[in-house]
């Protein structure tokens, strides 16, 4: 009998016939779609760094990948995705204009995202956008809004014609991938809770003594937490008047000591606080006059 398949001239992929017998007995359609695109990579990528390729939220392509760790077709699963200086793919210019060449949503992020930065991107920028959508598993979409995130805070920080870098959004794109973000959804509301965050802050660099202007990362990093444990900025003032009084200026991690002492009791508000601060109330004693009663 002829074969039914039309055949073409790219390159074969490989499976053996136990292997196939085991993605039919298990019926997983995913599982054979990512064990098909894994082998179209030679098995050198994670399998979460195909969820661009595949068009898959993260739920999806990890139970696939589950699947097949359950049929022992990969091997033990990575600890956690790497920082962007650790082991990260290496795009040469070929595989960038495959890429652009043979997907027009990566075509139309890259202009859109040269639109945002203002530039004409190099092919190592792109590059780092490849590696966002293809290794980290981040949809075109989730790529753009992390751009226009990089962009609106460092417009925020240095004004109007300050741009990030692609190694800046590279590094953000990263720090979202390890808490989850990867759907739309889940930056949406991310950016909702950022958004949230920072227009709290100028109260606390007040109480603080700071005035109006913005913080510095490190700075940032301590109003965050402290608004994470459910301090007031008006607790926060309280925390600076201890600091002070104590070192004579401002340490932050003396006065984060002071607020994680307070978290860890359970007191967050400055009623709370005065009220665990109050001396226990003495016991009334009898007078000589009346010690005769109790005779």
């Amino acid at each position: 009998m002829a074969s039914i398949l039309i055949h073409t001239a790219d390159e074969s992929v490989t499976l053996t016939a136990q292997t196939v017998k085991r993605l039919l007995d298990r019926g997983d359609g995913d599982a054979a779609l990512l064990y098909l695109a894994l082998l179209r990579h030679h098995g050198t990528v994670q399998p979460r760094s195909l969820a661009g390729e595949l068009r898959w939220e993260k739920s999806r392509i990890e139970a696939a990948e589950q699947a097949l760790r359950d049929l022992r077709l990969l091997a033990p699963a990575a600890e956690e995705i790497p920082e962007p200086a650790d082991e990260k793919p290496s795009y040469q210019r070929d595989d960038i204009a495959r890429r652009l060449e043979s997907s027009e949503e990566f075509r139309l992020l890259t202009a859109e995202v040269e639109k945002k930065l203002g530039k004409r991107l190099t092919t190592p920028d792109v590059g780092v956008l490849l590696g966002l959508n293809d290794y980290l598993g981040l949809p075109a979409d989730v790529i753009f809004l992390l751009v226009n995130h990089c962009v609106e805070r460092v417009t925020r920080k240095y004004g109007e014609g300050r741009r990030p870098t692609l190694r800046q959004i590279e590094k953000e794109g990263y720090a979202w991938a390890r808490r989850g973000i990867d759907t739309q959804r889940a930056a949406v509301e991310y950016l909702k809770k950022y958004a949230e965050r920072q227009g709290a802050i100028p109260p606390y660099m007040r109480a603080l003594g700071l005035g109006d202007r913005l913080p510095v990362a490190s700075e940032e990093k301590y109003l965050n937490a402290w608004q994470e444990m459910g301090f007031p900025p008006e607790t926060v003032a309280l925390a600076y008047d201890k600091t002070v009084l104590k070192c004579h200026e401002l340490k932050w991690p003396y006065c984060n000591g002071i607020l994680k002492r307070w978290h860890e009791a359970g007191l967050h508000t400055p009623e709370e606080i005065e009220r665990a601060d109050k001396p226990p109330a003495k016991q009334p004693t009898q007078s000589a006059g009346d010690a005769w009663k109790y005779v």
